[in-house]
């Protein structure tokens, strides 16, 4: 398993488990905008590593190249929502989204590795 698989598994784990802690560790002064300036961000850095892609010439493939980083953005976004959110529902959500994205994006990579395609970082 990667550093980059298990350091967000690790921190989603540390925020579920201890989110009294993790809340109290929260700026609350911090503007509202902060959270949403977080989404962008991720949505922003899921666009742009789409743009540049070439097709592979292969449908299934480009697929599965496509949605790799829309699925890391959906993991980032959740990550977000953990480190800013208070509503435990909310919370619980992301941390559902975070473990089946991840899931996905290794099923995705597995996928592309049959078919002869290098998988995305």
């Amino acid at each position: 398993m990667s550093i980059q698989k298990i350091c967000p598994t690790v921190a989603l784990a540390a925020l579920l488990a201890t989110p009294a802690l993790a809340q109290s560790h929260a700026d609350h002064s911090a503007p509202a905008a902060e959270p949403m300036a977080g989404y962008m961000e991720t949505m922003d850095r899921m666009m742009e590593s789409m743009k540049g892609m070439d097709s592979s010439g292969n449908a299934d493939a480009d697929f599965l190249l496509m949605m790799i980083p829309h699925h890391q953005s959906a993991v980032d976004m959740a990550m977000v929502e953990l480190e800013h959110g208070k509503d435990q529902d909310t919370r619980a959500m992301a941390g559902k989204i975070i473990a089946a994205q991840e899931a996905e994006i290794e099923e995705m990579k597995a996928m592309l590795e049959r078919m002869g395609v290098d998988a995305p970082e």
